[in-house]
């Protein structure tokens, strides 16, 4: 079944009141955008991880509202003209989208990634590569972690290259809890994943057990006192700041620390922090990000 896209230009003051009117008068669905995306005029609205943005809607934008048909689309702009949410209709523009398999297009989003021919990540819809490798089965889902973002990669990057079986990993802020999987695809035992999110926790547990290997996941309470050989954290810069005493605190004596959801900028002021901790230093960039790792100090 075809649906009826309606898209409407409006002002920055009128994104958010528009938006909900529109999904009131019936829209399965509103999207924004930058007006002029793609343009000399693109304006940048989200900010770097661990900083605000510069500013909270575009000053220009496009709704881009899905209505079941035609007759419910001009039905919705005839609401709006009465009750003066629009003024004319001269900007206004409709077509017709065809109806798509949404989930096959999404799917076809997340391709089976090689790090370094170590090791694989493989959606579950995929058929996994011939390959002695180790293969990590991982759908997309609540929590983050797909082994596609930079930070992912250049962690499982740092865990390929060393020698982990039967050492203690600990992931901290594990989300889909992919690295802590690939700890123990690596022969790593034990391995703790822990992280403020139960969903993170919750997906985490799932992929493990999809994935046949035995780890604990838990909230950060649960490795108060414990040591690891190797702790990793894929965060942000800011949480890693504060979380220098206590990251290092989890790593034995002349174990390693690894850090990355930092931007190359970042790098040396996460070296300072962990400086009385860990003698930290940048294993390797990507795209701008980078990872840090080292082994702790005592």
């Amino acid at each position: 079944m075809p649906y009826r896209e309606v898209t409407i230009p409006v002002g920055e003051e009128q994104a958010d009141a528009l938006s909900d009117a529109l999904l009131e008068l019936g829209a399965l669905s509103v999207s924004v955008e930058d007006r002029y995306g793609d343009s000399a005029q693109e304006q940048a609205l989200y900010g770097e991880p661990g900083l605000p943005p510069p500013a909270s809607a575009w000053q220009q934008s496009l709704l881009r509202a899905l209505f079941a048909d035609e007759p419910q689309a001009d039905a919705a702009l005839a609401a709006l003209l009465a009750a003066g949410a629009l003024p004319d209709l001269r900007d206004v523009h409709q077509t017709t989208v065809a109806d798509q398999d949404w989930v096959r297009l999404t799917q076809a989003q997340f391709q089976p990634v090689s790090i370094d021919d170590a090791l694989w990540i493989v959606p579950s819809w995929h058929e996994p590569p011939a390959t002695a490798a180790p293969v990590i089965r991982l759908d997309p889902g609540l929590a983050f972690g797909t082994g596609t973002h930079p930070t992912t990669r250049l962690c499982l990057q740092w865990l390929a290259r060393h020698a982990l079986h039967g050492r203690s990993v600990l992931d901290y802020g594990c989300g889909s809890g992919i690295l802590a999987i690939a700890a123990a695809k690596f022969g790593a035992t034990p391995v703790v994943a822990v992280d403020i999110d139960p969903d993170a926790v919750q997906a985490t547990a799932a992929n493990a057990e999809a994935n046949a290997v035995s780890l604990h996941a838990g909230l950060p309470d649960r490795v108060s006192n414990t040591r690891f050989d190797v702790v990793v954290a894929n965060i942000l810069s800011a949480p890693l700041k504060l979380l220098a005493p206590a990251l290092a605190a989890h790593v034995k004596p002349a174990g390693q620390l690894v850090l990355s959801g930092i931007l190359q900028r970042q790098a040396d002021d996460l070296i300072d922090a962990y400086a009385p901790y860990a003698a930290l230093r940048v294993d390797q960039a990507l795209d701008g990000w980078v990872c840090l790792a080292g082994p702790t100090r005592g």
